[in-house]
């Protein structure tokens, strides 16, 4: 999968596109494929260190999508 990482703090040059493995889900999880995702300012804030982050991180947390998988215990 793709994924938008940060591994410092910074203007938009730190943005890094990289392929990650796909996860599991555990239980009482479900994996999501996102077909829509959402970046807005509290990602800008995250990424210039404004609201402090462990590094590394992944940026966005809104998203809309298809159910692909479903961990043990999901009805």
């Amino acid at each position: 999968m793709k994924a938008v990482r940060v591994h410092q703090t910074g203007g938009p040059e730190v943005l890094a596109l990289e392929d990650l493995p796909t996860p599991e889900p555990g239980p009482g999880e479900v994996l999501v494929k996102l077909l829509a995702i959402g970046v807005n300012y509290i990602d800008t804030y995250k990424r210039k260190g404004l609201y402090p982050m462990p590094l590394s991180f992944t940026l966005g947390e809104e998203g809309a999508g298809v159910v692909e998988k479903v961990g043990e215990g999901v009805v």
